[in-house]
């Protein structure tokens, strides 16, 4: 096969706002960027990009897709990104969970996994 995920888009309102948190979040680093449109990547090229795309229309309802990011230290990861600009979601979580709910700045939602196993 000869696909693969090369970069997620996640659209925004505030593109400079949007940089500066998920760089932040990630340790990505800016590769290619312009007014409307930025490409953020792994700096040891490890991971897919992450992609922002300059919208003007607002964020409605729940998102169709979103990222799941894994961590050995959920509960650490989760304050960092909260002192970042994240946002706690209200949400109903089963017995067991493994996943915490946020929003970026932007109101995007994405989910923090508790996960064994970490990447350097």
């Amino acid at each position: 096969m000869g696909l693969y995920v090369g970069s997620t888009v996640i659209n925004t309102a505030d593109l400079d706002r949007a940089i500066t948190f998920w760089t932040a979040a990630l340790g990505y680093v800016v590769r290619d960027g312009d007014p409307t449109f930025a490409v953020l990547t792994d700096p040891r090229r490890r991971w897919s990009n992450v992609s922002l795309q300059r919208s003007d229309e607002p964020k409605r309802g729940r998102n169709r897709l979103h990222l799941d990011l894994y961590t050995a230290d959920q509960a650490g990861e989760v304050a960092r990104l909260e002192g970042l600009g994240a946002g706690r979601l209200p949400w109903e979580y089963e017995a067991g969970h493994d996943h915490i709910v946020l929003a970026d700045p932007d109101g995007n939602e994405f989910c923090v996994i508790q996960s064994p196993f970490t990447q350097e």
